[in-house]
């Protein structure tokens, strides 16, 4: 559970740092639509965008630990869930939102290099 929460801070620490680099609001943009909202269990919210022009996915992420911006993610819908995909260096960051019988849950994962490091039950907005 400790290294669990140590992965945690690096990864929120991480995120910290990445977001002054890609420092893009996380609010309401007028020229995307609102596709994906999740609050989490550690009080960070995902939410995920569509660009109305270019059709792009865009990751924005906030929390009391710091913010982050990503763009050119991807969607794919498993029948359960719609899940959104961003690649960011060596780490992927993954929000689930469940869908028919599933629709009140959602799931925030992050992975490094492959391997799973961080997954928490979210709640769609």
């Amino acid at each position: 559970m400790k290294t669990l929460l140590k992965r945690f801070v690096l990864l929120l620490g991480l995120m910290t740092c990445v977001s002054a680099n890609f420092s893009l609001p996380a609010s309401a943009d007028s020229t995307a639509d609102l596709l994906l909202s999740l609050k989490c269990q550690s009080e960070y919210t995902v939410n995920v965008w569509k660009r109305h022009n270019s059709g792009e996915l865009l990751y924005r992420g906030t929390g009391p630990l710091g913010n982050l911006s990503l763009g050119k993610g991807t969607g794919e819908n498993t029948g359960e869930a719609q899940v959104y995909k961003f690649k960011n260096s060596d780490y992927e960051y993954q929000a689930l939102g469940g869908k028919g019988e599933h629709q009140k849950q959602g799931t925030l994962e992050v992975y490094e290099n492959g391997r799973s490091i961080f997954s928490q039950t979210c709640t769609p907005q």
